[in-house]
């Protein structure tokens, strides 16, 4: 049974909220933005190595699954010991994953490394945990503006690492590219190590729950199993179009630069986006919001398949995709917190996170397969848009208000 339980919250006097946000960024950067661009090795690696794209994406769609796998564990525990460990940790199995799969001359050595140990490491490492950590340290009034600009720095990241990276293949070759990207996320490790260990919420009481309690009273809830099916849709598309988009635009016959810039154009506008998500989210519904970017998604890559086929057509689809990409994360991550509270944040997002991996598995591995199959990624962009028609519709029954016992608790401490 769940209590009230007063607690005095004690932090180093430089771990201010301050630098525990700009820290958390700083690790979402690197984090995600080496995970985003493995889309670029594609093409090279499956030349190089004469594999087809099914090889190359079912490495990617087991580094997928894995950190959807990962994540709840990684979560449970950052939520009971603090992400310090967590963090430091996954940057060394992260760094050895992109090692092992630069070297892999086999499809066993590629999923191996590039997709299990990868996987794992990015888990381990991933920006929600940050975003956790940054969710603790501010009050709820801020929460979802600090979630939303953790997102965002997750975008600077892979605006940063697209145009590197690409840089890095064309002069030195992609395996060189792949040492660099293991080499940055080891600079994770000293970052963790500023973030606090404590695991105490400010600006909301303390409740006497444990991890078993705060499982068994999510799947119980209509609104999180909703919020869980939804955000399937949201890794499906995501996926799909980072490992896959470079490739397909070098198939309708524009530069390979045009990908890697399209890439970087994601990021770049999914800062603002995941910005505004969040200041969305702090005053209007969230549920509504998420609503409104999955069928904007949906209309998004309509209009990608019926316009001329140009650079313009390409880069408008990645500023409008980018306004979208991680938009979601704000708001689900918000309603995760609003309704249930703080504490297990970690935990909780990790479970919801397995769904959105289950989809990443699927557009990855399903884009190599049907491409490999047909001669032509179209009917993956038609069942995106027929999952996001879905889950507009799925996010509108979800019920946004706290918890009753978080509402009582906030009663009894007024």
């Amino acid at each position: 049974m769940s209590t009230v339980k007063p607690v005095e919250i004690k932090r180093s006097s430089w771990r201010t909220p301050l630098v525990i946000l700009v820290v958390g960024c700083l690790i979402a950067i690197i984090g995600f933005g080496v995970r985003s661009v493995f889309g670029l090795f594609l093409e090279p690696m499956t030349v190089a190595k004469g594999w087809n794209r099914e090889t190359f994406a079912l490495a990617m769609a087991i580094q997928n699954l894995l950190w959807g796998i990962g994540l709840p564990f990684a979560g449970a525990v950052a939520d009971r010991l603090g992400p310090v460990r967590v963090i430091a940790g996954g940057a060394v199995v992260y760094a050895l994953g992109i090692w092992g799969m630069a070297g892999a001359d086999a499809a066993f050595a590629l999923h191996l490394f590039g997709g299990l140990l990868t996987g794992i490491g990015v888990a381990f490492t991933a920006f929600s945990l940050a975003l956790a950590a940054m969710a603790r340290v501010v009050g709820p009034e801020k929460r979802s503006l600090a979630l939303g600009l953790g997102t965002a720095a997750g975008s600077l990241g892979q605006v940063i690492f697209s145009p590197l990276s690409q840089g890095f293949i064309s002069a030195f070759g992609w395996h060189s590219a792949l040492l660099f990207l293991s080499a940055s996320t080891l600079l994770l490790i000293p970052l963790a190590f500023v973030l606090p260990n404590d695991a105490q919420p400010r600006g909301e009481v303390v409740m006497d729950q444990t991890l078993g309690e705060a499982i068994r009273e999510a799947r119980g809830h209509r609104g999180f199993v909703l919020l869980t099916s939804g955000f399937f849709v949201c890794g499906f598309h995501v996926a799909f179009i980072t490992v896959h988009f470079p490739a397909y635009v070098k198939d309708l016959g524009l530069a390979a630069e045009v990908g890697a810039y399209s890439i970087a154009l994601i990021g770049m506008f999914n800062i603002v986006g995941s910005f505004l998500s969040g200041i969305a989210g702090q005053r209007w519904s969230k549920k509504y919001g998420l609503s409104v970017i999955y069928f904007s998604r949906a209309v998004a890559i309509t209009v990608l398949m019926f316009a001329p086929i140009s650079n313009s057509t390409i880069y408008a689809f990645a500023c409008v995709m980018g306004v979208l990409w991680l938009a979601t994360v704000p708001l689900t991550t918000g309603i995760v917190a609003q309704v249930f509270g703080v504490r297990y944040m970690a935990t909780l997002f990790g479970i919801v996170f397995l769904s959105h991996q289950i989809g990443s598995f699927l557009g990855v591995w399903l884009g190599g397969w049907i491409y490999d199959a047909t001669g032509s990624y179209d009917p993956m962009w038609w069942a995106g848009v027929a999952f996001g028609l879905a889950a507009a519709v799925i996010h509108l029954p979800i019920d946004e208000r706290p918890l009753p016992r978080l509402q009582s608790a906030r009663q009894q401490t007024l």
